[in-house]
């Protein structure tokens, strides 16, 4: 077995069950893309397994803590089992569900969602791409399904040194599919959508939308960064007068078309718009154009830390032309998927492009990923979806 020995004081983070091991915490040792190693603290105490990836910056993914324990198919039958039986704890109301998420759920770089009766996977790390097909056989006999598409097209992948894989992995079947969600269906992908076919982590968010919308009978309402349209489709349920919808995919609207007429909603409610959103935000105003309620799931401006002072200028640019849109008691719902952006940092940005709107508002919830997207106590790194909740007053 091969081992790696941190430096003086850098097995701290292991002892709280951190599962990363950056490239400088290191101090000699290695192995092969993908292999198990051995991890010592630099006086040669035993800290854990771990999956080595000589290209990344994370040169190590923690499998386990445990000295007892032996990296093999058994142990990864027996993770996917776990996580895929926590998911029956949490209130998930729809067909579409993560049942495995990276590190939360003791497997770095895995992720894979369910759509009815596909599995939809991403190998991401050195780790999970050298036990693909041992994976690929557990999820479906922990499942009992039969068809396992493979996605892992993710550019994290360069970081680990690995190529970009799509395709089906287990059986074969249509790639073009309907998820139950609350109460409406939407069209998906799996082998052409964002991430694995679908924005399964803001499921909660777009049924609060739908609440709020109910109870405040919105009838003016902006969606930026629509993608196919869930906010738009939730919004329409909680019985809003009219949706405009704004995005720079073509292709993407077109599906948002398709679910406001899968879920029987009157097409002269929706207008969707084939643009530039910051343009756009600016052009509103110039109109005088005002809206109840405003949602803002914009992409990821910042995948690390590195790129969060000019993600946070991007971030406090658009709300801030939001808030001059939006009528006295209307609400903002704004988010940021960065990881490179804290939850604190988020609330300071929006806390300044309200103060350069001339704005104040009230603070009504704090959102985040759904549940079967868990975030643990020893990965804060976890929280990557960080959503407010604003009304203005």
């Amino acid at each position: 077995m091969k081992s790696i020995r941190l430096r003086a004081g850098k097995e701290r983070s292991l002892i709280r069950h951190h599962p990363w091991i950056f490239e400088s915490a290191i101090a000699k040792g290695g192995g092969d893309s993908g292999e198990t190693v051995r991890v010592d603290s630099a006086e040669g105490q035993f800290l854990g397994w771990a999956a080595f990836s000589p290209q990344s910056k994370i040169r190590a993914r923690m499998w386990s803590f445990d000295e007892k324990q032996r990296i093999d198919e058994g142990f990864f039958r027996s993770t996917i089992a776990q996580a895929i039986q926590a998911r029956s704890r949490f209130d998930i109301r729809s067909d579409g569900v993560r049942l495995i998420h990276g590190e939360s759920d003791g497997l770095p770089g895995l992720i894979v969602d369910r759509y009815g009766d596909t599995l939809v996977a991403q190998f991401t790390s050195a780790g999970v791409e050298r036990w693909r097909d041992v994976i690929a056989d557990a999820l479906l006999q922990t499942t009992g399904l039969s068809r396992l598409y493979e996605r892992s097209d993710a550019s994290s992948r360069t970081l680990e040194g690995l190529t970009e894989r799509t395709g089906w992995l287990r059986g074969e079947g249509p790639t073009d599919l309907i998820l139950q969600e609350h109460d409406w269906k939407l069209h998906l992908s799996i082998a052409n959508g964002h991430k694995t076919g679908f924005y399964l982590d803001q499921r909660d968010s777009r049924h609060k939308f739908a609440s709020y919308t109910r109870r405040l009978q919105f009838q003016r309402v902006l969606n930026c960064f629509c993608y196919t349209g869930g906010f738009s489709v939730a919004a329409l349920s909680g019985g809003a007068g009219h949706v405009t919808s704004i995005d720079s995919s073509g292709p993407a609207l077109e599906v948002a078309a398709a679910n406001v007429a899968l879920n029987g909603f009157d097409a002269s409610r929706a207008t969707w718009m084939d643009a530039d959103v910051n343009a756009s935000l600016r052009q509103f105003a110039q109109e005088g154009r005002t809206f109840d309620a405003i949602i803002l799931d914009p992409p990821k401006f910042a995948p690390t830390v590195a790129h969060a002072e000019r993600a946070a200028r991007a971030y406090k640019d658009i709300n801030r032309l939001a808030f001059k849109l939006l009528e006295p008691g209307g609400v903002l719902f704004t988010y940021s998927c960065s990881g490179g952006i804290s939850a604190d940092l988020f609330h300071k940005i929006v806390a300044g492009a309200g103060s350069d709107a001339g704005v104040d508002g009230f603070i009504s919830e704090r959102m985040g990923g759904a549940p079967d997207h868990p975030m643990t106590i020893a990965f804060p790194e976890g929280e990557y979806l960080k959503g407010l909740v604003v009304m203005r007053r």
